[in-house]
């Protein structure tokens, strides 16, 4: 499942830099994917794009918003559950230019 940021969110913006796919957005601002804007999902608290998480799967072994966020409102998203495939698959698929190496415990949670 993707991640997803609580009302509790402090709008710190500590976890906006850490995403490795640029899915995280201050509240307001409309998002980008594929070349096309949409409508921010929140207007009040920094929040992240569903279409575009992948819980760091193929890059880190935990949500890096999750261990930046200084009041832990970055949770799994229960409206978006998705296997460790799913999610790394969404990965290449950002990063085309990008070669991920085999999922192990040090590029998925999945895998601790």
């Amino acid at each position: 499942m993707s991640t997803f940021i609580t009302e509790e969110c402090i709008n710190c913006g500590a976890c906006e830099p850490e995403c490795p796919n640029t899915a995280i957005y201050v509240g307001g601002a409309q998002w980008e994917l594929n070349g096309q804007m949409h409508d921010a999902i929140s207007n009040d608290f920094y929040y992240i794009v569903p279409e575009k998480c992948t819980e760091c799967v193929g890059h880190f072994d935990q949500e890096q918003c999750a261990a930046v966020c200084p009041v832990d409102c970055c949770i799994p998203d229960p409206n978006h559950p998705e296997t460790e495939e799913v999610l790394f698959e969404r990965a290449k698929k950002i990063h085309p230019d990008r070669t991920f190496a085999e999922l192990s415990a040090a590029n998925s949670r999945f895998r601790k």
